[in-house]
């Protein structure tokens, strides 16, 4: 009796950062086989930036055993929009106004393409090889640099009428508090609970309280690192575990008002912040429990992403190509 073989299926999955460019080939498993990278802000206009990276798909697609083995190519990038396909107004590109990328990427490719934000794209990488495996509401938070989110109710990614729909990290937690230091707005979750976040919180106590000695005296108040401030916490200094407690505090008080709004089965946080254990999930859930009616309380697990941080973005990215199969195929 002959066996049916399996047919192979690869999804490529980019993820556009302002720095770094990531690519790679995975498969159902949501296993990296082929990685490539580029400098994003190398390229001055996105016409040379889909060159030079399809220039590394095509490589890594031959690696693999040709181009009929990809299913498609799933995108994540800065102010992504789903809908459309573009890249609109993003800060962090040098690229300006809006630019219709995957439309771009799938005509050199001929490949079709999804694009949407790097955090909904974690979300959906979330579903479809992470924690929220089998699970059909919960939202995704990525602590980094800035505040990512994506909310995921009844199976389904929330885009919103635009696209734009999730951006929980602008939302005011602490209203006329902090600015932040790109939007402008004033006490927004990311101005608190991001890495840039942490230093800011970390230089406020340091000066509010002069005399209380701390191991990161011996920094430079300007170039002071949440790397450095994770470090210092682990040995047990005491401001810097204040910091983590304060971050812990807000972002628990977010939590809240988000579990109110969409009813999740869990809050899954992702990126650097989430290093510090014990430091930040202690606070975080005790004052997201503080805030919740009761008929919400002790139901949502928070719990930190499994999936690997380096192959993160690309497996969300890829998994998008996944989703537009279901889509296309329950039509």
């Amino acid at each position: 009796m002959s066996m049916t073989k399996i047919p192979l299926e690869y999804a490529i999955g980019v993820d556009i950062g302002g720095t770094n460019t990531k690519c790679g080939i995975v498969n159902r498993r949501g296993e990296v086989l082929q990685y490539e990278q580029l400098s994003t802000p190398e390229y001055e206009n996105p016409e040379a930036f889909v060159d030079a990276l399809c220039v590394r798909l095509n490589l890594m697609i031959e690696k693999v055993g040709g181009i009929e083995l990809i299913k498609g190519i799933g995108v994540g990038a800065p102010n992504g929009n789903y809908y459309t396909g573009t890249i609109e107004y993003a800060p962090n590109l040098r690229w300006v106004g809006v630019v219709p990328l995957a439309d771009m990427i799938s005509q050199r490719m001929g490949l079709a393409t999804a694009l949407t934000n790097d955090a909904n794209a974690a979300a959906v990488g979330e579903m479809q090889y992470g924690a929220a495996k089998g699970m059909r509401d919960f939202i995704t938070i990525t602590l980094g640099t800035g505040v990512g989110s994506g909310i995921v109710a009844n199976g389904q990614l929330i885009y919103g009428h635009d696209g734009f729909a999730g951006e929980l990290g602008h939302t005011i937690i602490r209203p006329g508090g902090r600015p932040h230091w790109s939007t402008k707005l004033k006490g927004s979750l990311e101005a608190y609970a991001s890495a840039t976040g942490v230093v800011l919180t970390a230089r406020e106590m340091l000066l509010n309280e002069p005399e209380k000695p701390s191991m990161l005296r011996k920094y430079n108040l300007e170039e002071l690192t949440s790397k450095q401030i994770f470090d210092c916490a682990m040995q047990g200094d005491e401001i810097s575990q204040a910091v983590y407690r304060f971050t812990g505090q807000i972002l628990g008080e977010s939590l809240a008002n988000f579990v109110m709004f969409s009813s999740p089965e869990a809050i899954i946080l992702f990126g650097g912040l989430i290093k510090a254990g014990s430091l930040i999930f202690d606070p975080t859930i005790e004052h997201m429990e503080r805030n919740l009616l009761p008929i919400f309380k002790n139901k949502v697990k928070v719990i930190k992403s499994d999936l690997h941080e380096a192959d993160a973005a690309i497996l969300g990215a890829s998994a998008l190509v996944w989703e537009m199969k279901q889509s296309s195929s329950s039509l």
